[in-house]
């Protein structure tokens, strides 16, 4: 159930403050608050509630505005409370009428406002905020008018419009807290949730525990983990021992799910990905390989996949894979994300459309990197008019100085989605994530982008306030765009 309150907070001189105190209109979270729209998403927000009963949720303001904070800062569940119970400015950016000494709800809520706000509702607030903060052209077209191909004609013999704008796309890998995944270590950890499953079963139904030789499994494990140089040849030894001691705790509980003894739903879960588990570390030990197709790298979170990424520092990352876009006024916007590794050059496609639909055009150029430059993509780019970054195809030119000068423009203007790549990893909880779940995940590397694009729009509007200062222009100057 939810309750929509138009009423909840009037403005910041309405904030009830002790002992006269009032809040200042220029901090960076009174701004902020006024840069999202938080009406327009609290309709999109009441949608998830379709009945009239229970108790009311939190408000979309406290939900929304307490993830925002959590992701600039790095607070913990718990952590979050308190400094919403200190600070007046986070209590007014998440919409209470006034400061209360107390905490505004219990830590767990957080949990459920993450699983609330999915993905794509995420996707959809993101666009809200973005649309708040462009400015307003009363003469223009409507939403639903449709936009015809650059150099053609719509169904109604209109002009096409031209291309405008650029869009700057990129992969990156959003890593996990998760330990480094070697092969012993998952065999060692896989073996002790099998014990305490025997153990649960055991207590449950009051049976007689069997012999898993726990002590002699953590012995073998312990004499590889303490060794500070480990041979290969010791590494198969200590894998194939932890091999028999994982079969042996699987066959006991076969045993007994075949007798019809009834194992918890996490249990079995959790006995189903040590399984698959067991299986490819087998088939990597039989075969002498280290590679297997959708291996498991994490038990408690068995939708982790290793991400190949080439860099220097980390050429392997344990996360999720995705494709950020950056438009020419700065603000980013995620395209896809995957667990599974995939080729980034399939969203060149969908991220130009994408652009289409929310502006009426294709964007004038693409920045991108050379795996983006395949056949499909060079071939729709310039069926729709659009230029891809790089050196053109065919025999060189007689005079290549112009095109190098092109590739170097574009070569400095496509470094503005690694500035969003570093920006969102320093400052706003990409560069690890902390959530269990996938989809969990998901809406965490959303927040992230959600946190970034409003501190970037913040950071505009103090550029504005300061150039219309020293202009003389006033308030109402057109930001600058970041491309030209």
């Amino acid at each position: 159930m939810y309750k929509k309150d138009r009423n909840h907070q009037f403005g910041l001189t309405d904030f009830n403050q002790p002992f006269g105190f009032k809040l200042d209109p220029e901090n960076r979270w009174v701004k902020k608050a006024a840069i999202i729209p938080w009406n327009e998403i609290e309709d999109r927000y009441a949608e998830l509630f379709p009945g009239n009963t229970g108790m009311p949720a939190k408000p979309l303001r406290m939900a929304l505005g307490s993830l925002l904070i959590q992701k600039q800062y790095g607070y913990s569940d718990r952590e979050l409370l308190e400094q919403l119970t200190e600070n007046p400015y986070y209590q007014y950016f998440i919409g209470l009428h006034g400061y209360i000494p107390v905490p505004p709800y219990a830590p767990s809520l957080l949990v459920e406002f993450r699983k609330r706000l999915t993905e794509e509702v995420l996707s959809e607030i993101n666009e809200m905020i973005i649309r708040h903060s462009e400015p307003h052209d009363p003469e223009g077209p409507g939403e639903e008018e449709k936009s015809p191909q650059p150099g053609g004609k719509d169904a109604e013999g209109t002009e096409a419009k031209e291309n405008e704008g650029t869009l700057i796309l990129d992969a990156t890998c959003a890593p996990q807290n998760i330990a480094y995944p070697q092969d012993i270590n998952l065999l060692n950890e896989a073996r002790e949730k099998l014990e305490e499953v025997i153990d649960t079963v055991c207590y449950e139904y009051n049976e007689e525990k069997p012999r898993t030789y726990r002590r002699n499994a953590r012995k073998d494990y312990l004499s590889l983990a303490k060794q500070r140089r480990k041979s290969s040849q010791a590494i198969r030894k200590a894998v194939k021992r932890q091999l028999g001691y994982v079969r042996r705790d699987l066959g006991y509980i076969d045993a007994y799910i075949g007798r019809g003894l009834i194992l918890s739903e996490s249990d079995m879960k959790k006995v189903s990905v040590i399984r698959t588990v067991y299986e490819q570390q087998r088939y990597m030990y039989e075969n002498n390989v280290h590679t297997v197709q959708g291996r498991i790298v994490s038990i408690s979170q068995p939708y982790i996949r290793p991400i190949v990424r080439g860099k220097a520092k980390t050429p392997t990352e344990f996360g999720i894979k995705l494709d950020l876009s950056v438009d020419e006024n700065g603000m980013a916007r995620v395209e896809k994300q995957s667990f599974e590794a995939y080729n980034e050059s399939e969203t060149l496609v969908m991220a130009a459309e994408s652009y289409k639909g929310r502006t009426g055009h294709y964007p004038k150029r693409i920045l991108a990197d050379t795996i983006y430059r395949n056949r499909r993509n060079l071939s729709y780019c310039k069926e729709h008019g659009i230029r891809l970054s790089g050196p053109a195809l065919g025999r060189p030119k007689k005079d290549p100085s112009e095109d190098r000068k092109q590739i170097y423009r574009d070569a400095v203007d496509r470094i503005e989605v690694e500035r969003s790549f570093s920006l969102a990893k320093r400052c706003f909880g990409l560069g690890l994530i902390r959530t269990k779940l996938d989809t969990t995940t998901r809406s965490s590397i959303m927040l992230s982008i959600i946190a970034m694009n409003v501190d970037r729009l913040r950071a505009f509007s103090l550029f504005e306030f300061l150039v219309s200062i020293f202009q003389g222009a006033g308030p109402g100057i057109t930001r600058n765009p970041v491309f030209k």
